[in-house]
């Protein structure tokens, strides 16, 4: 077991990262020229969602501190990896942007030297959730480094990135990983059988944490089933409205559900914390503090719900592309295969042009709710959309 095993169907990339890790040692031996050619200090790591970017941005960081190069066994491994080396920061974000405050802090460790490894590496899961102010800050930090500091940033594309940052790191683009890669890493990792491995791997696309959800949760997988029946059941407008308001209920309840606990064990850390509960009088700031924190809760709320629509659209977009891969004979396997028969005759009653204008709804929808529009009213024009065809 190493670092790179989390990294499906990355061999690329990894060799590349593990040809960087190589060139860091170099550098600490005080070796130069070629055998440190394949290190910097700044680095970007794109790709699909699920791909495992920040998989990729950990093991990179544990593989840096280690030793050997990313054994995956030693204190250095585990500790990175975990978030609890000190010499490796982890930040990401449950909320819709990562703020300038957190950012200042970052750098402000990002500056001091490593106190236990070999190098000060600073991790940024979300770096296509920087505000315009975060970014500015973090601008001036990767463009003076300190000498034994690493940056790691990840988002889905490149163009996420303002153009200042990106131009300053080196890109690392992955892939989307192979069905067959997930279904043997299913399998593998987690004993799910041939079949189920092979359904979830296909159902995700290639999204790591969907694969493992799906093959793990047959909640999960009866959520995915309600999401595809919304096609066959629109036939007037009225049933437009109501998959509409279903699609946004359930993602609503199913972000309920996830916060609910989360948004209770922070609540009870900060009340404690504040010594609510206890005798003598609360600090001035508790009401402010408690106040802070559900506006983050809010907001995080909103996020998960968002996500939770966007993925109903993806898997609907992903059924519609069956349905024109049927209408075309493209000869490529289906995503939904165990919806043959049914995706058969919904290709036989509609068009090409047809089915390529109700993904072209969908798309319009994602976009939609990502730049705020209300998600109610954005799957209502959807659903009305995808009806009238």
């Amino acid at each position: 077991m190493t670092v790179w095993d989390d990294l499906v169907g990355q061999e690329p990339a990894v060799d590349v990262l593990q040809r960087a890790v190589a060139g860091a040692a170099a550098r600490l031996r005080g070796e130069g020229g070629a055998a440190t050619a394949g290190m910097t200090h700044a680095w970007l790591i794109t790709g699909p969602p699920g791909s495992g970017r920040s998989n990729a941005g950990r093991a990179f960081a544990a593989a840096l501190q280690c030793p050997n190069d990313g054994c995956g066994e030693c204190n250095e491994c585990r500790t990175a990896l975990s978030g609890a080396h000190p010499d490796v920061s982890l930040i990401r974000t449950e909320l819709l942007s990562i703020r300038v405050g957190e950012i200042r802090e970052l750098i402000r460790r990002a500056a001091m030297s490593p106190t236990q490894g070999r190098w000060q590496v600073m991790v940024v899961e979300d770096a296509d959730r920087l505000t315009e102010q975060a970014a500015d800050a973090l601008l001036k930090s990767i463009e003076e480094p300190a000498p034994r500091t690493v940056w790691v940033l990840c988002a889905p594309t490149v163009e996420d990135v303002v153009p200042t940052i990106r131009s300053r790191c080196r890109l690392l683009v992955l892939r989307t990983p192979p069905v067959a890669a997930v279904a043997e890493m299913l399998s593998r990792k987690l004993g799910v059988d041939a079949e189920l491995a092979g359904f979830a791997a296909r159902a995700a696309q290639g999204h790591i944490g969907r694969a493992r959800a799906l093959a793990r949760d047959e909640s999960v997988r009866e959520r995915r089933t309600k999401v595809l029946e919304v096609p066959f059941a629109l036939r007037d407008l009225g049933a437009c409205l109501k998959a509409a308001q279903q699609l946004a209920e359930a993602a609503k309840e199913e972000a309920k559900a996830s916060a609910a606990a989360v948004d209770e064990k922070e609540r009870a850390e900060l009340e404690q914390a504040l010594g609510v509960g206890t005798k003598g009088a609360k600090p001035r700031e508790a009401a402010a503090a408690v106040k802070d924190l559900e506006e983050q809760q809010k907001a995080r709320a909103k996020r998960w719900e968002r996500d939770v629509l966007d993925r109903s659209l993806v898997d609907l977009m992903a059924l519609y592309r069956d349905v024109l891969v049927v209408q075309t004979r493209a000869g490529s396997d289906l995503i939904n295969a165990e919806l043959h028969k049914s995706i058969t005759q919904f290709a036989d009653r509609t068009t090409p042009e047809q089915t390529v204008r109700r993904i072209g709804a969908l798309a319009a929808c994602r976009e939609a709710i990502e730049t705020n529009v209300a998600p109610l009213l954005a799957l209502e024009a959807m659903t009305i959309s995808l009806f009238e065809g």
